[in-house]
């Protein structure tokens, strides 16, 4: 089974989707009617978000297990040092692999629900680059892919510190950078420019959200420090939150996004589909992805 890495190279493109563990029976029944209308796009690879503590964990690989099983497509956990110890997660992708799960997205995590600042745990891990060297050690054949954030992360004092932390992650051993969302594609053109001038050499592959909903996505832009263009924001607020003229105009502005990339010789392409098809269906009906999409 191909790892994470293999996706990219000369004559090949990396199609991606991220799904997250539903909560509810219904969630899982919708999941896999969306699953069906993806996977017409034959990705390269498959990911699934993943609670710390233990919160969906099990359910993350129940989701991501059954993608590997049913459509015999390589797939990704997630893992992050949020409120695990090295030894919780050394058995996690135990479990993970025996499900033939062969690639991890290791990341610090977000700070749980109520607080507002990560702290690690006795017997944890503080930083990504040390969970990347952790999964790198332990668990040699796996892929990894890392975050990469075009607009830099959050709580990053400066890019320039932002970037210093990508390079200890690419450093101990990571194989892809998938970034953040983003709007602007000169944000990604730095970015990776930035990370070229810094001698990173993995695939650095672009993060998208296609818009479907003016409200929501404000609402995740804020979370993880995207912006969105004036222009854009103007063309949404023409039209109701969640109408399909939002729709119409997101899915529009995602195909365009989507074509600037591919033309500029991005390595592949990662959706963030929000466990729904109708807006992925849309774009990538709508630009020509090399080498994945069916005609």
């Amino acid at each position: 089974m191909l790892t994470i890495d293999q996706a990219y190279g000369p004559h090949k493109f990396g199609l991606s989707f991220e799904l997250f563990p539903p909560k509810t029976e219904v969630g899982v029944e919708n999941l896999q009617f969306h699953l069906e209308k993806l996977m017409q796009f034959r990705p390269s690879y498959v990911t699934c978000t993943y609670g710390a503590g233990g919160s969906t964990r099990d359910r993350t690989l129940e989701v991501i297990g059954g993608v590997r099983k049913k459509y015999q497509v390589p797939v990704a956990t997630h893992l992050t040092c949020v409120g695990s110890t090295a030894e919780e997660l050394r058995a996690y992708l135990r479990r993970a692999r025996d499900l033939e799960v062969h690639n991890v997205v290791a990341l610090r995590g977000d700070p749980p629900q109520g607080e507002t600042k990560f702290q690690s745990i006795a017997g944890g891990f503080s930083y990504a680059n040390e969970l990347v060297e952790f999964v790198r050690t332990e668990f040699p054949s796996l892929g990894i892919a890392v975050g990469g954030y075009p607009e830099t992360h959050l709580e990053a004092p400066s890019p320039q510190v932002d970037l210093d932390n990508l390079e200890r992650k690419v450093d101990a051993g990571a194989d892809v950078v998938i970034t953040q969302l983003f709007y602007d594609n000169n944000d990604f053109f730095s970015f990776r420019e930035q990370c070229t001038a810094r001698g990173i050499r993995i695939p650095i592959v672009p993060g998208l959200l296609p818009v479907t909903n003016g409200a929501q996505i404000q609402r995740i832009s804020s979370l993880c420090g995207a912006k969105l263009p004036g222009p854009f924001l103007a063309e949404l607020d023409r039209f109701e939150p969640g109408s399909e003229g939002q729709f119409e105009v997101g899915v529009e502005f995602a195909a365009q996004q989507t074509a600037d990339l591919i033309a500029a010789g991005v390595p592949g392409i990662h959706y963030y589909v929000l466990n729904k098809s109708e807006a992925i269906d849309r774009v990538l009906r709508a630009v020509e992805v090399p080498g994945n999409c069916d005609e």
